[in-house]
């Protein structure tokens, strides 16, 4: 063979070696797609995350270490399921310290590429948790899921606390009267866990066409919690408004006033924190979500929760308009539009300053707002 045809054929062993299992070292760097990291983002085909806004008790979190394939798609879907604080890629119970991607997946080193999820088990027990790591692989196969193929492939739960143990075994249980194959999947202590390196971490997050064998479709139909319970605001009595409102908030909220642009509290107030409405001080918007539109009235794209606001049609000399109102107190808050930044939405929740309260940052805990205060960040 002369030295041409030699040097060709290694180019191709080695575009062989690069394409195949869950990861490309040389390229697949953070954020290395072609796209960048704001792009990505944007263009991300996986559901919301529940959990980004939550504020977690983190000296309460529990964990269990999943493994199912490769780990991208599993480290995304695990982050998606409500109640679990953080998840990360890595290698359990191999057979050597320190793995790096290339001793897990071409020096068989035994380990398998695992995800660690910490979670709130006030939010969700671990038997949620392992239905939905169920419903992401099948236990059938061994060492492999979708197009994957090794040892590092195969599925294990791997736990620290042995009364997880029985929990596991529970819910495993369930699931053999599913196939007509014997389940494979490994439950056994956690030996080690390392974690992987950083570009393999959130993974599909920086690079959202990356290869993914999980389908997301069964996140759709969890059950996830309001963040926002209105029975903690009720609204007081008209006479008590009156005795609490300015004349302004009282007209405005009550009596579907106006106030005047540029002559009013919070048109341009950046500051970060929480708009409440004035009469039940239920959370409606975000400053996360505030921006200048130019109106001199308050502006945000979206509310904190689409449930705080209703949305009525509004018949006027101005032409057909939705005027929003808030969930709780029903006060008048001002109108939405359809002229909003297209980059966050493209909605324009114009509203009156004299129906907000504003929430600092610094003052939302002892107010009774830190529950939010995750959202901000």
């Amino acid at each position: 063979m002369n030295i041409k045809r030699f040097s060709s054929l290694l180019f191709f062993l080695f575009l062989l070696l690069v394409l195949s299992g869950c990861s490309n070292p040389l390229t697949e760097t953070a954020g290395s797609t072609g796209n960048s990291g704001d792009n990505a983002a944007s263009a991300s085909p996986f559901p919301d995350n529940p959990n980004k806004d939550l504020d977690f008790d983190t000296a309460n979190l529990e964990e269990i270490w999943l493994a199912g394939g490769c780990f991208w798609g599993v480290e995304a879907y695990m982050a998606r399921v409500y109640g679990v604080y953080d998840v990360t890629s890595g290698y359990a119970n191999g057979d050597t310290e320190n793995p790096s991607y290339e001793d897990v997946t071409r020096r068989n080193s035994g380990h398998a590429e695992t995800v660690h999820v910490r979670y709130d088990p006030e939010r969700v027990d671990l038997e949620k948790l392992l239905s939905h790591y169920f419903m992401i692989i099948d236990p059938t196969l061994l060492n492999q899921q979708g197009n994957d193929r090794g040892e590092q492939y195969r599925t294990g739960v791997y736990y620290k606390d042995e009364a997880d143990r029985a929990v596991i075994e529970k819910v495993m249980a369930g699931e053999v009267d599913k196939y007509d194959d014997p389940i494979v999947t490994e439950v056994e202590p956690l030996v080690h866990y390392y974690l992987a390196e950083e570009y393999h971490q959130d993974y599909l997050e920086k690079n959202p066409d990356g290869y993914c064998h999980v389908e997301f479709d069964s996140l759709e139909d969890q059950e996830v919690p309001a963040l926002i319970d209105p029975a903690i605001y009720p609204k007081p009595s008209d006479d008590e408004l009156k005795a609490q409102l300015t004349e302004i908030q009282y007209n405005v909220t009550q009596k579907d006033d106006t106030e005047k642009a540029y002559s009013n509290e919070y048109w341009d107030n950046y500051e970060p924190g929480i708009y409440v409405d004035i009469t039940t001080g239920e959370p409606l918007f975000s400053s996360k979500d505030k921006y200048d539109s130019k109106t001199g009235w308050p502006s945000f794209t979206k509310p904190i929760e689409p449930a705080v606001v209703t949305e009525h049609e509004e018949n006027g000399f101005l032409g057909t308009r939705i005027e929003v109102r808030s969930r709780s107190g029903d006060s008048h808050l001002g109108h939405v539009f359809d002229d909003g930044p297209a980059d966050k939405g493209g909605l324009r929740y114009c509203l009156n300053s004299a129906s907000l309260l504003f929430i600092p940052q610094d003052e939302m805990k002892q107010k009774g707002y830190g529950y939010l205060e995750g959202m901000l960040q």
